[in-house]
């Protein structure tokens, strides 16, 4: 089955920027959308990127929409996303999330989960 592991994450400056990385193995992206969400204590775990299978289409949550890209490797069977001008409330844990194609904004619907990677903002 699809799994997912994430890497990248770390303790930034306000302003700074980060790519975090999803490689992925057991299965080709080919078949996967894959989203990040973020969990954040005390709040709900909140979609901020997808990629479909084809990575032609991307969605964003409107409040990162700029400052977000979400990209795809295929030779790598990698998903990134990368993270310009960080901002305090972009801290959390992210995660990487494969569902079967077409992407999703309800965290439930997709089946795998990596292990998370860790985003501090410094002010």
């Amino acid at each position: 089955q699809l799994q997912l592991v994430e890497s990248g994450g770390g303790v930034v400056q306000a302003g700074g920027s980060l790519r975090l990385s999803c490689a992925a193995s057991g299965k080709t992206l080919d078949e996967y959308a894959i989203g990040w969400f973020r969990q954040v204590p005390g709040q709900e775990t909140e979609g901020v990127a997808c990629i479909t299978h084809t990575g032609v289409s991307a969605i964003y949550v409107e409040s990162v929409n700029g400052r977000f890209t979400i990209s795809k490797d295929n030779a790598k069977n990698t998903v990134y996303l990368q993270i310009d001008n960080l901002k305090p409330e972009d801290a959390g844990v992210y995660y990487c999330t494969g569902r079967a194609f077409l992407c999703s904004d309800t965290w439930g619907h997709y089946r795998f989960w990596g292990q998370g990677t860790h985003v501090t903002v410094s002010s």
